[in-house]
């Protein structure tokens, strides 16, 4: 995903969010509810977390040095960790206990009406900014099933976004079923009920996400379609004989490291072999834009 794509997504989120947190804060103010509540220190905790991914899209932008030869592209999926963890902690443990407050302390939830309100519009703010995070990742996996998609991607940050957008439009249909039953039925413990299970939702996404986002921060290989492009290439190039190893890394959104063993033909001097190996690599960096740095090495044995 370019930048600009990532960046609009994130401010797009940010907005939204800035707004539904202060419109929450006056809702769970006028009800008492532990439900809006926990809403309302959801949606500050994602502000706060989309400012560390637009932080880690600024970080990235930063071109390579002595120290990071490789540039910073990783430093995304450094951010992307983090906000995973506050997520978990910020959001989804502080709503359980919140809950289990209520639950023990449980207090009637007065007039409703201004909350919902708030959560009806709230949803469909939420639902808005969901729906385009899913165009965004439909035009990006193509042929790949969404589930496999989220799995897959190397677009860290679109998928915490659109992790934590789908999470809040979950725990606002939650706050409002919540808040509606505790109202109806006069009994506090169903506002509880469901600062828990906000909480308890917040606490799957944020796993999926730190479970998915720490396998690219460690180091993970690029998609498997990168191989099979070198590997076509290879064999429509009359200079290369076989494809002996390659190696991929993920090394930021958008940016990809391979390097590769290939056998050239023989009687090639050194010249002409320089040359067959710098078409070879302008040949890869057209077909795959992702490909930010190749490193071919001639040989005839892996």
């Amino acid at each position: 995903m370019s930048a600009g794509g990532s960046t609009g997504e994130i401010l797009k989120s940010l907005a939204v969010n800035l707004i539904i947190a202060v419109s929450k804060g006056v809702g769970a103010f006028l009800t008492g509810s532990g439900a809006m509540l926990a809403e309302t220190l959801h949606s500050f905790a994602d502000c706060g977390n989309q400012l560390l991914l637009l932080k880690g899209v600024s970080a990235t932008r930063r071109p390579p040095d002595r120290t990071h030869p490789l540039g910073y592209g990783r430093a995304m999926y450094f951010y992307s960790f983090i906000v995973a963890l506050l997520l978990f902690f910020g959001g989804g443990v502080f709503s359980i206990y919140e809950g289990v407050h209520k639950i023990r302390n449980p207090e009637p939830v007065e007039d409703i009406t201004v909350a919902m309100i708030i959560l009806v519009v709230s949803i469909a703010l939420e639902g808005w900014s969901t729906i385009g995070n899913i165009r965004v990742m439909n035009q990006r996996r193509g042929d790949t099933g969404f589930l496999r998609y989220l799995r897959e991607t190397k677009d860290s940050d679109l998928i915490v976004v659109f992790g934590e957008n789908s999470a809040a439009v979950l725990g606002l249909v939650l706050a409002t079923v919540a808040l509606g039953l505790a109202y109806e039925t006069g009994d506090g413990r169903w506002d509880a009920a469901g600062s828990i299970a906000i909480g308890v939702v917040l606490v799957c996404v944020a796993t999926f996400l730190a479970r998915e986002v720490k396998s690219l921060l460690v180091g993970e290989a690029a998609d498997a379609t990168l191989i099979k492009s070198l590997e076509e290439l290879a064999s429509a190039d009359p200079n290369v004989e076989q494809v002996l190893n390659v190696l991929t890394l993920q090394q930021g959104p958008g940016e990809i490291v391979v390097a590769a063993k290939i056998r050239f033909r023989s009687g090639m001097d050194t010249d002409t072999l320089v040359g067959a190996i710098n078409a070879f690599e302008r040949a890869l960096k057209a077909r795959v834009p992702e490909v930010r740095w190749s490193f071919i090495e001639p040989d005839n044995v892996e």
